[in-house]
């Protein structure tokens, strides 16, 4: 059972935290503007599995010990970071013949850009610190935990993804506006760069 006057006040807040630009809202941006809005769900539902389990795992209190051991999130931090780094570089190197079709955009594979999200998710220690302050002032322990968590996480669920898909639309938007004569190398170069931002962004946090 949870108490819809806490549901109330949960459902605006984790969706004016969702929808404030971050790692993970700009990575959305990004692949929305260099691959378009269809194959970057991929990357979302990624996204979406990493932020249940940090959710699950903060309440669970299994944030705790990977606080206490920060090495852990250095090491998958590093991996992360250069894995989106790389991704940036190569978008920077990209010919500037990529056209609008969808047989015609980057080639980025499925587990490629589910990993992407993922990594980018559970990576994110103010994520992991967010889930810890928020998630257990909601959780009433009158009630089982079980269901009020489920409740949560879906709603978790929803907010980002809903606003994840706003990104990416807007992303690619801004590819169909950028994508006349020469200015499809300026797209690769923004969207390249984006994406190393987001590489430096997950390792310095």
């Amino acid at each position: 059972m949870l108490d819809f006057a806490v549901l109330g006040v949960f459902i605006p807040t984790f969706f004016f935290v969702s929808i404030t630009p971050g790692m993970c809202m700009t990575l959305a941006m990004t692949l929305g503007m260099s691959i378009g809005v269809r194959r970057t769900i991929w990357m979302m539902i990624g996204e979406l599995l990493g932020v249940a389990i940090v959710a699950v795992a903060a309440v669970a209190g299994v944030a705790s010990i990977m606080l206490n051991y920060p090495t852990l999130f250095s090491v998958l931090k590093w991996l992360g970071a250069g894995y989106l780094v790389y991704i940036g570089i190569s978008m920077w190197r990209a010919k500037a013949t990529i056209k609008l079709g969808a047989d015609s955009e980057l080639k980025v594979s499925r587990q490629a850009l589910f990993s992407q999200g993922f990594i980018t998710a559970i990576a994110n220690p103010k994520g992991w610190a967010f889930m810890i302050s928020l998630l257990p002032p909601f959780i009433n322990i009158d009630y089982a935990i079980a269901p009020q968590l489920s409740m949560l996480v879906a709603i978790i669920m929803l907010s980002e993804f809903t606003c994840m898909m706003l990104y990416a639309t807007g992303g690619k938007s801004l590819r169909l506006f950028l994508n006349q004569g020469d200015n499809i190398k300026w797209m690769n170069r923004i969207a390249g760069s984006l994406m190393v931002a987001v590489g430096i962004w997950l390792a310095v946090s």
